[in-house]
């Protein structure tokens, strides 16, 4: 027996959404052709349009059609900050050592090759922004503030930040705010309307759509410069021809996220609350790395004394798939960067295992995990498995 509990870095295409994407591809056509075929695809791809932005709590004509959520972290990032230096000089980027590499990444890229300087935001050890020196820094620098970048959901933690407050703040000193939702969109409420957001990245294969396909919801306000350019296509801010099948793909795995997410959510909040209660009834040392608000589906410790590359070996080889963070580190385990920011040391961000519930997952799921932790522990302190 098996089980995936490693939700947060893909999770099982849904069946409707594969539907959708075996039905768009019988269709033939280029959606930017002016003749009956490429009309017919173009229709499939403003359907999907329009089903996203209602999932999302947007306009239409505020959604982008990307490769993931990584491009659309970088185009909004790169394209903001280009954009800001129009009329005059903006060198300030506000972020946090907390955030996924898909946005610290191409904010050092900007500090290395365009001058940007960045601010990096605090974090305490329950997970949230320090806001006051947010605001400190919004009074002092916020004419040479480009913009603003933070994640709504942390994809390691699962602490939930008050993005709405982050925004609204920052929009009275006119400096646009993009966040990368794509731990937060289909498990938290989220409308961008309300949201006072610029831009928001979301991803699909989060969300039960296949990997490929993401969106970048931008205010109709906003102009960010593209990073792609060619036949003018999606406002302009992504050339290329456009993907129509994983684009409805996209919109139903969204409109069924959105649709069952209060009863999925609470449903996994109550397997997770089991399994985090076993594992500190079996692992009395064990530490829960966040104490703040949180999204449902996630679980992450620290297990003090050992790796975390021992930890997924030993659980690997009884079947059982968790990660020590993020995906997208090229497959090198180090230290978690994220739990370094919140203020731990670096044996204990070196020793965390993140567990993460998704739409398939199931109380045997959890049992097979509480049952095999503690032996798997054990084994790690015994055989040394430390460094």
């Amino acid at each position: 027996m098996s089980t995936f509990l490693d939700h947060a870095a893909t999770t099982p295409v849904r069946e409707k959404a594969l539907e959708a994407y075996l039905e768009a591809l019988a269709h033939l056509g280029n959606p930017s052709s002016v003749h009956s075929h490429g009309r017919e695809t173009r229709e499939l791809l403003e359907q999907a349009r329009e089903v996203l932005a209602k999932a999302a709590g947007c306009n239409s004509a505020e959604v982008i059609f990307t490769s993931g959520g990584t491009e659309a972290n970088n185009q909004a990032i790169k394209g903001f900050f280009w954009q800001r230096q129009d009329d005059r000089p903006r060198k300030y980027v506000i972020s946090a050592l907390t955030e996924h590499h898909a946005l610290i990444d191409p904010i050092e890229w900007l500090e290395k090759h365009d001058g940007a300087e960045v601010l990096w935001l605090p974090v305490d050890k329950t997970g949230q922004p320090d806001i006051e020196t947010y605001k400190t820094w919004l009074n002092e620098f916020g004419d040479e503030i480009a913009l603003v970048s933070l994640m709504w959901v942390n994809n390691e933690t699962g602490a939930i930040w008050d993005i709405p407050t982050i925004a609204s703040l920052a929009n009275q000193h006119g400096i646009p705010v993009h966040s990368d939702a794509v731990a937060a969109f289909g498990h938290t409420e989220i409308s961008f309307k309300t949201s006072g957001l610029a831009a928001m990245s979301i991803s699909g294969h989060k969300l039960g759509a296949p990997i490929g396909v993401g969106a970048l919801i931008v205010s109709r306000n906003q102009k960010p410069i593209s990073l792609i350019h060619g036949g003018g296509q999606e406002r302009g801010l992504r050339s290329g021809t456009m993907n129509y099948p994983h684009a409805m793909s996209l919109a139903k795995a969204a409109e069924l996220a959105v649709a069952d997410m209060a009863e999925r959510e609470a449903r996994l909040e109550a397997l997770r609350d089991k399994l985090e209660a076993e594992v500190l009834t079996q692992i009395p040392q064990a530490i829960k790395t966040i104490s703040g608000p949180r999204i449902g589906h996630t679980a992450s410790f620290v297990f003090p004394g050992v790796q975390s590359d021992s930890l997924l070996f030993l659980l690997d080889q009884k079947g059982i798939s968790v990660s020590a963070g993020s995906a997208c580190q090229a497959g090198v385990l180090s230290a978690s960067h994220v739990l370094l920011a919140m203020g731990y040391d670096q044996a204990d961000a070196s020793a965390v295992i993140r567990v993460t519930l998704g739409h398939t997952t199931q109380a045997a799921d959890i049992e097979l995990f509480t049952s095999a932790i503690a032996e798997v522990y054990s084994t790690a302190l015994r055989a040394g498995l430390n460094r």
